[in-house]
């Protein structure tokens, strides 16, 4: 089998056996998990079929799946882009209507011109056209209503929120899959 190794990438599980993280899925490229492998800081849980690394007089199965030895905690999220958008479910906060990431703005609830900052609870994410309609106001001057008000997620509430959200499977290996659904229903 001829597989393009470069390319390949890490689920990386927490202590618990759950992803690190689901906003964004927690992956390492394929050489980080192996040097964490080797260096004893993770446990391999599953190998990539028929895929090895070789070198001078050994050869190496490449980690599809690598849990971390001590439970990590996170105790906030990353204000990001993506992480906002799956705070609000890639859905305006005006309209109600989910949007691809690339069709969605950022509006500060209260305009940064009138002191406004950038943080969890004052932005949200909102289609073009709400966005601009709204403009320099706020949405009571607008005449707009936000669906719900901006909070700052926990870890756990924005992983939640990821799990719901569809995930292309293209970026997902199937050697992950028992990994990633742990709490989903089985279909009978």
């Amino acid at each position: 089998m001829n597989v393009q190794v470069g390319n390949l990438r890490t689920l990386v599980l927490n202590a618990d056996m759950q992803p690190l993280s689901w906003a964004p899925l927690s992956v390492w490229c394929w050489r980080d998990a192996f040097l964490a492998v080797i260096q004893g800081r993770v446990v391999q849980v599953k190998a990539y079929d028929d895929v090895r690394v070789r070198s001078v007089s050994d050869s190496y199965e490449v980690p599809a799946v690598v849990a971390l030895k001590r439970y990590r905690k996170r105790k906030r999220v990353a204000f990001t882009r993506y992480n906002l958008f799956v705070r609000d479910q890639f859905t305006c906060q005006y309209c109600g209507e989910r949007f691809a990431s690339r069709d969605l703005t950022f509006d500060h609830v209260i305009p940064r011109s009138r002191g406004g900052t950038a943080s969890w609870t004052n932005i949200v994410a909102a289609c073009q056209r709400h966005n601009l309609q709204k403009g320099n106001m706020t949405p009571r001057e607008a005449g707009m209503a936000l669906i719900r008000k901006p909070f700052e997620p926990s870890p756990f509430e924005l992983d939640a929120l990821a799990r719901t959200a569809v995930i292309a499977e293209q970026n997902l290996h199937r050697s992950w899959l028992d990994y990633l659904y742990w709490g989903s229903e089985l279909e009978g």
